[in-house]
Formats: structure tokens, C-alpha cells, sequence
């Protein structure tokens, strides 16, 4: 059994670690443009630098990511450029 965390983007992701799975429905169809997977990338990066474990990093950085996207789409529709996702994750953390 591998000690990597893995996540399975899609319509709805699969975060898995061993023998935990936690699924992610946040995010839409405009977050297929090009960056927004760095955004990821670095929103789990920043959780991980904190101190969270890499399970809880990966889970919570694609829900943040997901709600972020969530909230550019409902300002500018599926055509959002990942720097609009960025300016959303601030607004992303306030949501529970």
C-alpha cells in the first residue's frame, strides 16, 4: 500500500489515502481552462506548509478550489480565467 495521497479530478473528485476516500462536488465545467489545477496545486502546497496532513491537505484544497471556482462562475459564467478563481479563494474560506 503506497503512502501517496491521491486525488482523481472530475465531475466529482476522488480524494483517496490507503483505505479513506472522500469525495469533492464543488467545482464546474469552467474550471477546464488552464490554470486552475496550479491553483490547486498550490492551495494544497499552502494547507500542507501549514501543518495539515496530506489526506486533509488534498481534501480541503480541492473543496477550496472547487467553492472558489464555484463563485467566479456565478460572477462571469463557465468563462473565468484562473486568476478569477484566485480572487475568489478569500471568499471561498468564509464559506462552511
Amino acid at each position: 500500500m503506497s503512502n501517496s495521497t491521491v486525488i482523481l479530478k472530475g465531475s466529482v473528485d476522488i480524494i483517496s489515502f490507503k483505505d479513506k476516500v472522500k469525495l469533492n462536488s464543488t467545482g464546474n465545467p469552467g474550471m477546464t481552462v488552464g490554470g486552475t489545477g496550479d491553483c490547486l496545486a498550490g492551495l494544497i502546497g499552502a494547507l500542507l506548509s501549514q501543518g495539515h496532513p496530506q489526506y486533509e491537505a488534498a481534501f480541503l484544497g480541492a473543496y477550496i478550489n472547487g467553492v472558489a471556482g464555484d463563485i467566479a462562475a456565478s460572477k462571469y459564467g463557465y468563462h473565468f480565467k484562473a486568476t478569477d478563481l484566485i480572487e475568489n479563494i478569500p471568499e471561498a474560506f468564509k464559506i462552511n
